[in-house]
């Protein structure tokens, strides 16, 4: 009896261990699923960043394309960096808005000097900015094109009345035997294709040397 007891004692015992390691592993598996569940969604929040995260770049790529467009339109005519520049440009004077006149200027009886003056006749602002076009006729007939000096041209805006004045230099030949005999100087505005032929002023000096000689300089304001 006392056998019997000890082995019932020793099943019962096995049993209960048994369920103890049953109870156990159900309870792992529980604690592995509680797991794996809380994994997941945080697996999904993270997807959840990624996809955010496209939705940013395709967010960019449309912001980036927002500029364009922007530029596009400050770019069209009438807006407000072109329409300024372009309204606020001033034309370059008119040939036949221009009253043309030449003088003698020398400053001594060596030193040669023409001043021409054109004055705006015009009803509106005009540029007479750079250097004129200028050929001097001789009295053989013959057109002799004249150099540019060196010197830089200086902004000549003119208002309806206002004038503005070139020169030619030269060295004037006091032998009495120079070689040019001019008539007339041609003169083309700044800028324009129109000339206008002037009297060589009677008290001007002799040119010594060649017509290449010559320099024609910028104009600028009379002020």
């Amino acid at each position: 009896m006392k056998y019997t007891r000890s082995t019932a004692l020793v099943a019962l015992g096995v049993a209960a261990a048994l369920s103890l390691t049953a109870c156990g592993s159900d309870d792992s598996a529980k604690d592995s699923s509680s797991k794996g569940s809380s994994s997941a969604p945080s697996s999904s929040a993270n997807g959840g960043s990624k996809s955010e995260g496209g939705s940013s770049s395709q967010g960019s790529q449309d912001g980036a394309a927002k500029p364009g467009l922007g530029k596009d339109t400050d770019s069209r005519p009438g807006a407000a960096n072109g329409g300024t520049k372009t309204g606020g440009k001033v034309s370059f004077c008119k040939t036949e808005n221009l009253a043309i006149d030449a003088r003698n200027a020398a400053p001594d009886k060596n030193s040669g000097r023409i001043d021409i003056t054109m004055t705006n006749r015009g009803s509106t602002t005009c540029s007479a900015t750079g250097f004129a076009g200028v050929d001097i006729k001789d009295a053989d007939h013959t057109s002799n094109p004249i150099e540019r000096g060196h010197a830089q041209p200086r902004i000549t805006t003119l208002k309806p009345g206002e004038a503005a004045v070139f020169n030619l230099a030269y060295d004037i030949d006091a032998t009495g035997h120079s070689l040019a005999s001019p008539t007339n100087i041609l003169v083309t505005p700044p800028n324009e294709t129109h000339t206008v032929s002037l009297k060589w002023p009677t008290r001007a000096g002799k040119i010594k040397g060649a017509y290449t000689d010559v320099a024609v300089y910028p104009t600028h304001t009379t002020k």
